[in-house]
């Protein structure tokens, strides 16, 4: 009997997680930074009519007008406005509950977000070509040039072998040898090298230093020197350790990565979101305060509140855009509810760090934040994201106050980034002829009361960008 083919019918009951639009919208403007929301505030200001930019002399006889209507969107909401259950929930169950994992399956990236608004800078192999343009007339070398710069990895440094050129442009390898001997004298110095000595002796070439200890020390002694074997190094040069090390010294101001010179994007400029500010000179009482002068204060436009037409078209599109711009004026303002909320129970949990600094900071969760606030913690988790703070002692991106923690002694857990700092300490006060090692730090630290493994230590250590013991000898 051959199969039953055919088209059915059937009823089935499910449940499904259903994001509104709007939902989807809100949760963005959450989630991004200051200058980000300015941009997307200005535009839509520019699509919607109904949506009017306060000016300054305006404000103040706004501000109670704007508190009204803020009331009477919520008053409207509860009472059977677009639908109440997305406006009022918070913002992280849906998310989190069911539409992340959707999203997922199709490659969506939580950390996809609207670019920072940058200037633009050439990229390296852009600075490069222009180099080659001037360099090399247009021909066969120039092609070649150009194929060389494109052979050219992230480190400035040739990924390609000069007789794999050659072949490919049926040419000796020494024609490719002369055109990448011009490549090499481009700026950054460095660049164009097929290894990290020969990336080094240019510069150093670059520096008219071509014959200088230094120089002498990378030809011959490479290998010892990247493993600092200083004392082998002096018995053969006849020389002391010492002055092998400060030759060491010098050559590490040189850079092994040319090409990210070249591809720098530059400082970008931070803009605090939140700001935390000492009250009266108060040691722990604080004041949090949103950063939002640069926004533009919005309100529903008066224009169209008593224009008549007949055209229903024309009625629809008005209510529509009226209902919009209300919707981001009270979005606008939970944003801004929120974020201080989170701030606040950031501040009250590490009140510590505001009085004596990084080293008090204590072990803090985004769900410790989210439960003191009765919140989703994916909504702190977006209202932390990407964004900074003003505090008496410094900026720090809001990430920075969470951390996990150690067990000491006595019973508290101390932050992790407080136990780096420890280390950092400990290390910068150490005798530099005799280093400490990860155990002799472990040892110090468990002085202290604190709770913690050598290989703990050692992948700190390794974090903060410290070498190990015998790397860091000085003689």
């Amino acid at each position: 009997m051959g199969p039953n083919l055919g088209l059915r019918q059937s009823m089935q009951l499910r449940q499904q997680l259903v994001m509104t639009q709007r939902l989807q919208q809100a949760l963005k403007l959450l989630q991004v930074p200051t200058l980000e929301l300015e941009q997307l505030l200005r535009t839509e200001l520019q699509g919607n009519p109904l949506l009017e930019e306060i000016e300054p002399e305006d404000e103040l006889e706004d501000e109670v007008r704007l508190d009204r209507e803020i009331t009477k969107l919520e008053e409207n909401i509860r009472e059977g406005g677009d639908n109440p259950q997305d406006e009022h929930r918070d913002w992280g169950d849906s998310w989190d509950e069911g539409f992340r994992g959707l999203a997922n399956e199709h490659g969506y990236e939580e950390e996809d977000d609207l670019e920072r608004p940058q200037k633009y800078i050439p990229s390296g192999q852009e600075t490069l070509t222009q180099q080659l343009q001037l360099a090399v007339p247009e021909g066969l070398e120039r092609r070649i040039g150009e194929y060389i710069i494109g052979c050219l990895n992230e480190d400035g440094m040739l990924a390609c072998p000069v007789d794999e050129i050659a072949a490919y442009f049926e040419v000796d390898p020494s024609a490719v040898e002369a055109v990448l001997f011009v490549i090499q004298g481009f700026d950054p110095p460095g660049v164009g090298a097929r290894d990290i000595r020969e990336c080094l002796l240019l510069q150093l070439e670059a520096r008219g230093q071509a014959e200088s200890p230094e120089a002498l020390l990378i030809k011959d002694h490479f290998d010892d020197l990247i493993n600092r074997r200083f004392a082998e190094i002096a018995r053969a040069l006849k020389i002391t350790p010492r002055e092998v090390q400060e030759i060491a010294q010098r050559i590490g101001e040189l850079d092994p990565h040319p090409g990210m010179s070249a591809d720098a994007e530059g400082a970008r400029a931070v803009v605090p979101d939140l700001e935390v500010v000492k009250i009266n000179e108060d040691p722990i009482a604080y004041s949090v305060y949103l950063n939002d002068s640069n926004l533009p204060r919005l309100r529903v436009s008066q224009a169209y509140e008593n224009t008549t037409s007949r055209n229903q078209d024309a009625v629809k599109f008005i209510d529509e855009k009226k209902r919009h711009a209300e919707w981001v004026i009270k979005t606008i303002e939970q944003r801004r509810r929120t974020m201080i909320k989170v701030m606040e129970a950031i501040v009250e949990e590490q009140k510590d760090f505001f009085s004596q600094g990084a080293i008090a900071l204590r072990p803090l969760t985004l769900q410790q934040i989210a439960s003191r606030i009765g919140m989703h913690e994916s909504t702190v988790s977006r209202v932390t994201r990407q964004k900074y703070v003003q505090t008496p002692r410094g900026v720090f991106p809001l990430k920075f106050f969470f951390s996990a923690g150690l067990d000491s002694q006595g019973g508290e857990e101390i932050a992790a980034k407080a136990v780096k700092i420890m280390i950092q300490e400990i290390i910068g006060q150490e005798n530099t002829s005799k280093p400490l090692s990860d155990k002799k730090i472990v040892d110090i630290l468990q002085e202290r009361g604190l709770k913690i493994a050598r290989r703990t230590v050692a992948k700190y250590r390794e974090q903060l960008g410290i070498l190990s013991a015998r790397m860091r000898k000085q003689f």
